[in-house]
């Protein structure tokens, strides 16, 4: 079911029956788990039984939650995330192609790839590889040598993997091709990002290109979108002062090129409007340089292509998982981009609240406030959470003559786990009041920031306090 266009939900009868699930994978752990953090150069020792026996469900963004991914017993952690980010390469394949962003999505599967062969390591290489971004000609000559099999990223792969992943690349440019009007800038994109976007094209079906993408690389965990859908999804935001914004990318880190219009080129058969190359060059880095918003945020909504509100349903397999897992974790992140669009969401405060499972919703508090969240204190963060997930749990369409209390702080947030030296306000004591413990945890990275180590640490310590308060 399309969750942009609902109609009656019906819960699937069985779990087993869904063709979605990823590749059943060994669940045997050792009490003594070995993990390189990759591209960190370091690696640590997890020596705690607690959090290898524990599951998890994962709420993050696509590159806050990257540096820490290591932490989560990964064959017992299912990570949910957006697909509204309008930056990047995704920009482009969605102002020309349309569909759901995939950005995010591929930057979690190429992360929790296990490099396990020369080939694993190839075909990680070639899906995180991106054209050059300084002239677009010379990322077309790129571009050409990939997809007729000439260029050294197909170095190692296997044959069979090799021209499964090459169709997809041609079938994404065939894609391209068909609406050349529109002449679509290679400069800056992301292969990995083209492959799943074609996998997706292919199949009507984000899920199954995740699938194929897992298969493929053999990335662990399970990783779920927290919309299915085949079309563009948008998001806004209403400010303290009355104005709107629209579209993550202007919410979060606003850039030059995104002066256009926000709404054109979101449908697929929007052939009429011949829009220029919006592809966004953006890093994380350059967030902090965004000037700072007008107002404070209210609230972050969905909106259709006519910039009305929407209430889509979420994933289904999302909510089946808050039943299921033992601990959420709100992660490390975009506070009103990454984490809330997974929340303002029908049902969702229900799931999180009423879980027969849920033991703990654990929330990392970021080091530092970025545009999103300037001036921000740790209640801040708390009460967005909340206010969200009350707000959208019952929408005017679907609560009729329904009426319920607002589920209270303590339904969605038990823990907060914040570094001793972030700048942030912690009010321990208003908190604590409100249900929320507060873990104090010290950072082991020169630039500040949670890392696997130190997120292992908190979780560790809370699953541990819990045994101890539930046993006997």
């Amino acid at each position: 079911m399309d969750s942009l266009n609902p109609r009656l939900h019906i819960e699937p009868a069985s779990r087993a029956s869904s063709i979605f699930d990823l590749p059943t994978r060994n669940p045997g752990r050792s009490t003594t788990e070995f993990i390189e953090q990759e591209g960190s150069g370091s690696t640590w020792t997890h020596k705690g039984i607690g959090i290898l026996s524990a599951t998890f469900i994962v709420i993050s963004g696509g590159s806050g939650c990257n540096a820490i991914c290591s932490a989560f017993p990964q064959n017992q952690t299912c990570y949910v995330l957006p697909v509204t980010d309008d930056g990047g390469s995704s920009s482009e394949i969605i102002r020309v192609i349309g569909g759901p962003s995939i950005g995010d999505i591929r930057s979690r599967l190429i992360r929790l790839i296990k490099i396990s062969t020369p080939q694993v390591n190839s075909i990680r290489r070639l899906l995180s590889f991106r054209l050059p971004a300084q002239s677009e000609q010379g990322a077309r000559d790129m571009w050409r040598d990939i997809i007729e099999g000439t260029s050294l990223l197909w170095k190692d792969i296997p044959p069979d993997r090799k021209e499964l992943i090459r169709g997809f690349l041609v079938y994404f440019e065939n894609e391209a091709l068909r609406r050349a009007h529109k002449a679509f800038a290679w400069s800056n994109g992301s292969i990995g990002n083209f492959f799943l976007a074609a996998a997706q094209l292919f199949f009507r079906s984000l899920p199954s290109a995740i699938f194929l993408f897992s298969s493929i690389t053999g990335s662990e965990g399970t990783i779920l979108p927290v919309l299915v859908t085949n079309h563009t999804v948008t998001i806004a935001a209403d400010l303290s002062n009355g104005k709107r914004i629209v579209g993550q990318c202007n919410i979060s880190h606003p850039v030059s090129s995104a002066d256009a219009e926000i709404l054109e080129g979101l449908e697929d058969d929007d052939h009429h409007k011949i829009n220029s190359p919006q592809n966004v060059y953006f890093t994380k880095s350059a967030q902090s340089d965004a000037t700072n918003l007008e107002g404070t945020i209210q609230r972050v909504y969905y909106i259709n292509a006519h910039g009305n509100e929407i209430y889509p349903h979420p994933n289904a397999d999302f909510l089946s998982n808050l039943r299921e897992r033992q601990f959420l974790v709100y992660s490390c992140g975009s506070l009103w981009t990454s984490i809330i669009p997974c929340l303002a969401l029908r049902s969702v405060a229900s799931g999180i609240a009423c879980s027969p499972c849920l033991k703990a919703k654990i929330l990392l508090l970021n080091y530092r406030n970025d545009r999103e969240t300037d001036g921000y204190t740790a209640l801040d963060y708390v009460q967005a959470i909340t206010n969200t997930l009350n707000r959208h749990d019952l929408t005017p369409r679907t609560a009729g003559t329904v009426t319920r209390p607002a589920y209270p702080v303590s339904a969605f947030v038990t823990h907060l786990v914040y570094l001793s030296d972030t700048p942030i306000r912690v009010q321990e004591e208003e908190l604590a009041t409100m249900g929320v413990s507060c873990i104090a945890v010290t950072s082991t990275t020169v630039k500040g920031g949670f890392n696997a180590e130190t997120v292992a640490q908190a979780l560790d310590d809370i699953i541990s306090t819990l045994d101890d308060t539930d046993s006997p």
